[in-house]
């Protein structure tokens, strides 16, 4: 049985997008490619996107941003983070990428800027 920590992977998802499609799915892309390094590096990598759009499109969000965008998207990765051993915080600016370094430094879990930083 693996004992893996669980590192969750935070940066811009729609931040500096103005909600174009193209630059969101860079932004997600991004993510994925820090989380297959984190993989690599030993650790199990968490991105809350991987879990939240797959519940906003489920709940019948129409846009994102709509109501039901916004019940779901950040409270799942704050939910994700209270379970994760660290945070890995990529990428550009981002207010909720932000939040999930602000509320880890107060869960006392360790944030790192780089996969080379991630050690336990």
């Amino acid at each position: 049985m693996s004992n893996k920590k669980m590192i969750l992977v935070a940066g811009p998802y729609r931040s500096g997008t103005g909600d174009d499609s193209n630059k969101i799915a860079a932004n997600l892309q991004h993510m994925n490619q820090v989380a297959l390094q984190v993989l690599q590096a030993g650790f199990l990598p968490m991105v809350g996107e991987w879990i939240a759009l797959s519940l906003i499109e489920t709940a019948g969000s129409t846009k994102i941003g709509d109501s039901v965008f916004t019940d779901i998207f950040h409270p799942v990765a704050i939910d994700l983070l209270a379970n994760c051993d660290g945070v890995l915080r990529t990428g550009g600016a981002s207010q909720g990428a932000d939040q999930m370094v602000s509320l880890a430094k107060e869960m006392g879990k360790p944030v790192f800027t780089s996969v080379e930083q991630v050690r336990f």
